[in-house]
């Protein structure tokens, strides 16, 4: 695992990561809703030039049943070459990818042979909740002195408060709860951070209870998911500041900061206005010494027949958007906006981001449209764009239909089925296409649903720079 010199897929800049090669593979966390069989790390071939463009090539059973895997990621990545790393030379070589129910956590070994990664290390949630604190682990991110995990759930069986676990490494060992002083943050739910600002990011669900059986209407009606985003000291590892969107916004998600070092704003994704069942994407930006979130996107509902909605939304007449992921690319030029629930990818010009322009937009989906893909134009797609991927030169796209089993079940009640798309970047003025020749899925998945994807190599969500 200890390299002489540091991983070629290293890059110390968001510049040079740019002029990376293209992935040849994709990793994609796929789950039995069921329980009644294990979840798996799916590969796909991602080269064009191969005669397996676009299929599953590769496929690694877990050890045990109910993980529910979620958000997984590399044990290493650029953030290694950090000035402050202590690392310098570990391998992007191992995939860390978590079960959201069973609180195991899962290293999987992507060599000797990619194509087949295999399973190494199960760390038990007695572990996590003895030495972290925490359970129900969700996200990953490979941080210069160790293994970020943000949890939603405490140790045994208590609902919170949720925070984060560091992993070492090299050994994948729990060293522990990352939080020196959580201040006022309960919540959790993402992670991010300003490497050269010393700055981490945080922002809010909702406890184990309030998630694990879908939406709760009273809850949600009653503003009682997470409405804010959390700012700390990174190296103090203190809690700083929380900034509240206002209740009505509930379900702050999916944190994006700018991949450039010497900036300092991101953009989160809100799933849901109780208002008007519209969703958003704000920014997080300096605002004198202290920080400050401003909403720069706007996406609203869109009315339908009660008729043709699920149980949960027949009293509203209309379909939220649900912003459930977004991703922005390395070059920081394009983000990329999943609306679930209407079943569209967005994507917009944040050049100026506290003025994104819409520049793109695919439907394949939705919860009313249930639009096609056009290698499958007689095929009515259940779910929508939900996890999005960006490759590193921002060319190629990809998204995954599935949520969160509990999820999928309330808003398509008569299932979700599988899929997984990959969009193409039209130019440099922005437009997606999809690509007829990538669209895995039904059968292709074995009955699994499928959620994140991660790119060989690194992707735009993966890696994070300490140069410009």
């Amino acid at each position: 695992m200890t390299r002489w010199t540091p991983d070629p897929t290293f890059y110390p800049s968001p510049s040079e990561a740019v002029t990376a090669p293209a992935e040849k593979l994709a990793y994609v966390a796929a789950f039995d809703r069921t329980a009644r069989r294990p979840d798996a790390i799916v590969v796909l071939d991602t080269d064009p030039d191969s005669p397996d463009y676009g299929r599953v090539v590769g496929w690694t059973d877990l050890p045990h049943l109910g993980d529910e895997l979620h958000h997984f990621g590399w044990n290493a990545c650029s953030s290694a070459l950090c000035p402050t790393a202590p690392h310098p030379h570990v391998e992007r070589r191992y995939l860390i990818v978590p079960g959201l129910r069973s609180s195991r956590i899962h290293v999987l070994d992507t060599q000797p042979d990619p194509r087949q990664p295999q399973v190494t290390k199960v760390i038990g949630p007695e572990e996590l909740a003895k030495r972290a604190g925490y359970s129900r682990p969700h996200t990953v991110h490979c941080g210069p002195d160790g293994i970020y995990l943000s949890a939603l759930g405490g140790a045994d069986g208590a609902e919170g408060p949720g925070g984060i676990a560091i992993l070492d490494h090299t050994t994948f060992e729990v060293r522990g709860a990352w939080e020196a002083d959580r201040g006022p943050q309960f919540l959790a739910y993402d992670l991010w951070w300003h490497l050269t600002q010393d700055v981490l990011v945080t922002s809010e669900w909702g406890t184990p209870s309030m998630i694990e059986d879908g939406i709760i209407g009273e809850l949600l009606l009653g503003r009682r998911y997470g409405h804010a985003i959390h700012f700390w000291d990174l190296a103090k590892r203190r809690h700083v500041q929380r900034v509240d969107l206002g209740d009505q916004y509930q379900m702050p998600l999916e944190l994006r900061p700018a991949h450039d070092p010497t900036k300092s704003y991101g953009f989160v994704g809100v799933v849901i206005s109780v208002e008007d069942l519209s969703a958003s994407v704000w920014m997080w930006h300096r605002d004198g010494d202290a920080w400050a979130v401003t909403k720069v996107i706007d996406i609203p509902a869109e009315p339908a027949d009660p008729a043709d909605l699920p149980d949960l939304l027949k009293p509203f007449g209309a379909v939220p958007p649900l912003v459930t992921d977004i991703d922005l690319s390395v070059d920081d030029r394009f983000l990329y906006v999943s609306c679930w629930g209407t079943g569209e990818l967005r994507q917009y010009d944040v050049s100026d981001p506290l003025h994104p322009v819409q520049t793109g937009s695919v439907h394949l989906g939705g919860i009313v449209r249930r639009t096609a893909h056009p290698s499958a134009p007689d095929e009515a797609l259940a779910g929508g764009p939900q996890m999005v991927e960006v490759s590193r030169d921002g060319r190629r796209v990809y998204v995954s239909n599935s949520l969160y089993g509990a999820w999928d079940d309330q808003f398509y009640p008569d299932g979700v089925g599988a899929w997984l798309a990959k969009l193409d970047v039209d130019g440099d003025a922005g437009g997606l296409t999809p690509d007829p020749r990538f669209f895995p899925h039904g059968d292709e998945f074995r009955g699994l649903r499928v959620h994140q994807t991660r790119l060989q190599g690194g992707d735009a969500s993966s890696d994070s720079y300490c140069f410009p």
